[in-house]
C-alpha cells in the first residue's frame, strides 16, 4: 500500500499560497500546515497575513499562533511539533497540506536538519552582546566571512538564526553551509508532492507593493505600538513590515517612507524565496497567482493524477 500524500506549496510572497492551499484542501479533505517563521507567533497578525476567521473556518489549519510573542522556535523545534501535527493529520487519514515561505522551516521538516554542534549559551550570549553593541548588521558581516552561502540564505534582521549560524561555524571550525549537506533525518511515511507558485515578476511586485499597502491602512503601525510596548524583546518586531513600523514609531523615518521599505524589503524577500526553492527537489511549478482559478484547476488536476 502506497505512503499517503502530503503537499507542500512553495513560492514567494504574494503569490497566493493560502488561496491555493484552501482550495485543495476543500476538493482533497484537506488540512493546513503553516510554515511561515512569524505567523507562529501570537499577536502579530496584520504583518503576517494570517488567515482570516472565514478562511480558518473553510479548513483545519495547524502551527499557527503556538509561540508566545517574546519567544523563539527554532527550524529544529518547528521541525519537531510540526511532525507531530502531520502524523495526526495522515492518522485521521486528511490531506496534509504545508504552506509557507519559510524555507528553512520547510526544509527542517521534510528533510531533517544537520547534527550540528550543541547549543554554547556562552557562545551565544557573547554574540548577543555582540549585536547590542554593534548591531545584527555586523554579525550578518561575520556571517558572510565564515559562511557566504549560509548568509545568502539567511536574512541580516534574522537575529535568532544569523547567532545560531555564527555559532555552529564558530563551534564546529566549518561552515553550516557544509554541515547542511551531510546527513539528515528525513521525513518518512508520505509521498511528498512540492507545488511551486512562479507568477509573472511585475504582477508579483504590483501585488506585493498593494498587500503591503493595505497591511498599513488595516492598522500595521498601530498594531507595532501596541507590540513594542507590550513585549519590547520580540524578534518578529524585526521582520519585514514591524521593522518599517517601528522605525516610523522611533522616529527614524516619516510614514510614506516607512511604506516604501516595507515594499521594498517584501519585493526583495520575494527574490530570496525564488532562489531558494528553485533548488528545491522535483517541485511542479506553476505559472500565476494561487488565486487564480485556472491555476487551482491545473494544481487539483495534477493532484487527481496522483492520487
Amino acid at each position: 500500500m502506497a505512503d499517503p500524500l502530503l503537499v507542500a506549496i512553495v513560492g514567494p510572497t504574494g503569490s497566493g499560497k493560502s488561496s491555493l492551499s484552501l482550495a485543495l484542501a476543500e476538493r482533497f479533505g484537506g488540512e493546513i500546515v503553516n510554515c511561515d517563521s512569524v505567523a507562529v507567533y501570537r499577536e502579530f497578525n496584520i504583518g503576517t497575513a494570517k488567515p482570516s476567521p472565514e478562511e480558518r473556518a473553510r479548513a483545519p489549519h495547524h502551527l499557527l499562533d503556538i509561540v508566545d510573542p517574546e519567544g523563539v522556535i527554532t527550524a529544529g523545534d518547528y521541525a519537531r511539533r510540526g511532525r507531530e501535527v502531520l502524523n495526526d493529520i495522515k492518522r485521521r487519514e486528511r490531506l496534509p497540506i504545508v504552506v509557507g515561505g519559510a524555507g528553512l522551516y520547510l526544509r527542517a521538516l521534510l528533510e531533517g536538519l544537520f547534527a550540528g554542534p550543541e547549543r554554547s549559551e556562552e557562545l551565544r550570549e557573547r554574540l548577543r552582546r555582540r549585536e547590542k553593541e554593534k548591531g545584527v548588521a555586523h554579525l550578518h558581516r561575520l556571517l558572510r566571512k565564515l559562511d557566504p552561502e549560509a548568509a545568502a540564505r539567511i536574512h541580516e534582521n534574522d537575529t535568532p538564526k544569523v547567532i545560531r549560524a555564527l555559532e555552529v561555524c564558530i563551534s564546529s571550525r566549518a561552515p553550516m553551509s557544509e554541515l547542511w549537506k551531510q546527513g539528515r533525518d528525513a521525513l518518512t511515511g508520505f509521498r511528498i508532492v512540492r507545488v511551486g507558485l512562479n507568477p509573472e515578476r511585475n504582477a508579483l511586485y504590483t501585488r506585493i507593493n498593494e498587500r503591503c499597502r493595505r497591511m498599513f491602512d488595516a492598522g500595521l503601525v498601530e498594531e507595532t505600538r501596541a507590540l513594542m510596548e507590550k513585549y519590547p524583546k520580540a524578534w518578529a518586531l524585526s521582520s519585514l513590515g514591524y521593522k518599517q513600523a517601528a522605525q516610523y514609531l522611533r522616529g527614524e523615518i516619516d510614514l510614506k517612507l516607512a511604506l516604501w521599505a516595507a515594499q521594498q524589503s517584501h519585493r526583495n524577500y520575494a527574490k530570496r524565496q525564488l532562489t531558494w526553492f528553485r533548488r528545491e527537489p522535483e517541485v511542479k511549478w506553476l505559472a500565476g497567482f494561487g488565486d487564480d482559478v485556472e491555476v487551482q484547476q491545473k494544481a487539483i488536476a495534477a493532484m487527481s493524477e496522483i492520487a
